[in-house]
């Protein structure tokens, strides 16, 4: 009874074997990891992680890996580094250049760049300040008009990029130069505009949600968004007689996230509660993450990065998908600027120099997101920007100068950028690219 068992769950494994007839020989055979864990249990599990790394498919691994070491070192130099009050503000600085980094990862599926995005978040902060305090606009049409010149400017270079064949570098580039010589000019010659305090601005960080039901009401919303996204798109996979991950699956990731989140909770309700920066980042990756993974138009931005010739023979509208995604970057290097306003309380000359494009970048890229184009998540950015983040703090600690903040922080880029290529020849090996 035991052995025909056996067989009949080898058979129904066989019968979903993802075979690839231009694979070199001796390529790694792909099993759909949801039957293995369905038919094989524990065993599953085991099966498909060692068939992960055979083919490079490492996902999150190494950052999670990487930002483990960077806290366990950071701890053991100083004590400070894990307490509420850090890593509250932790929290809260990452949300700028994060949101930036969001934008960034739509445009590195594409497979290109966006240099630009430093000075449009610049751009966004000083026309909000012009706006509201030296002219005196209401609040929140500034603080949208602010936002909408973030995706004019985006959609300019889009249109260069898609229209007029213009290299991304190259238009992103002069984008660059153009906007921070726009933001000069508009704040003149004091060059530094003081927010209101108690403003809409002010507020995106100063803001904390001081009850503790706030932040345990966000860990079990999150939780409870994840688990029914994973239920009921299980139930339309069986519907449609595909593979489908097992309950027992959903339910132990449901339970870790859990475990994270409500982590996460204790720790803001030990310092100021919940920031409302995370609340609003957290949103933002939500939205984005499911216009990417379950929308028509996420799938075309995935397209385009795998194959602009074949998206194009498949009917998708490349120019206005390109223009739009470099809108989609604008519009969140605007709202990055803003929330970076907003932490130190003023627009000035200073504003999106310095290392935030760099650190941009680098958050989109360290957390997964592939240089290559076609394959990364916007959660990326917030791995990525936490490890960056994690790094300018236990530095801080330490007192160490910032010079070494950035031979770091670029040989921890430089490491991702290698297993990124690793990565990919590998599963080039295995058949998968």
């Amino acid at each position: 009874m035991s052995t025909d068992k056996t067989t009949a769950t080898t058979a129904t494994a066989e019968d979903h074997v993802v075979e690839n007839p231009e694979a070199p020989a001796g390529a790694v055979t792909v099993v759909d990891p949801r039957l293995l864990v369905r038919e094989q249990g524990l065993a599953g599990y085991v099966t498909e992680f060692k068939r992960k790394m055979k083919s490079g498919d490492l996902g999150s691994i190494p950052v999670v890996i990487g930002l483990a070491v960077i806290w366990a070192i950071f701890t053991s130099l100083n004590s400070n580094f894990l307490t509420a009050g850090n890593l509250s503000d932790m929290s809260v600085a990452m949300v700028g250049t994060g949101m930036i980094a969001v934008g960034i990862v739509f445009v590195l599926l594409l497979g290109e760049i966006d240099l630009s995005v430093g000075s449009v978040s610049g751009v966004a902060g000083a026309s909000f300040a012009v706006l509201n305090v030296t002219n005196g606009m209401n609040e929140w049409l500034a603080f949208v008009l602010a936002i909408l010149t973030g995706t004019a400017a985006g959609a300019l270079h889009g249109f260069f990029f898609a229209k007029i064949g213009v290299p991304a570098f190259a238009v992103t580039l002069a984008g660059l130069l153009f906007w921070n010589g726009f933001m000069l000019q508009i704040l003149g010659d004091n060059g530094t505009i003081n927010l209101d305090a108690d403003g809409v601005v002010a507020k995106l960080t100063s803001y904390y949600f001081s009850d503790v039901a706030a932040a345990y009401g966000l860990a079990i919303a999150v939780t409870v968004i994840y688990f029914l996204s994973a239920f009921f798109g299980n139930r339309r996979r069986e519907a449609a007689g595909v593979p489908s991950q097992p309950l027992s699956d959903t339910l132990l990731r449901t339970a870790l996230l859990a475990v994270v989140a409500f982590a996460v909770a204790i720790v803001f309700n030990q310092y100021k509660g919940l920031p409302l920066a995370v609340v609003i980042f957290i949103g933002v990756l939500l939205v984005t993450d499911f216009v990417l993974r379950r929308t028509a138009y996420g799938r075309k931005v995935f397209a385009l990065g795998g194959s602009v010739e074949a998206s194009r023979r498949a009917g998708i509208n490349v120019a206005m998908v390109r223009i739009s995604v470099f809108a989609i970057s604008g519009t969140f290097a605007a709202v990055g600027g803003l929330f970076i306003a907003s932490k130190i309380a003023s627009a000035n000359q200073g504003a999106g120099g310095g290392d935030l494009l760099m650190n941009a970048i680098a958050a989109a890229v360290i957390g997964g997101t592939s240089l290559f184009g076609g394959r990364g998540r916007t959660w990326n950015a917030l791995l990525g920007v936490l490890v960056i983040v994690s790094i300018q703090y236990g530095l801080a600690l330490e007192g160490i100068a910032s010079p070494v903040q950035y031979m770091i922080t670029g040989g921890v880029l430089l490491a991702t950028v290698v297993i990124d290529a690793v990565t990919r020849k590998t599963q080039k090996t295995a058949g998968r690219a």
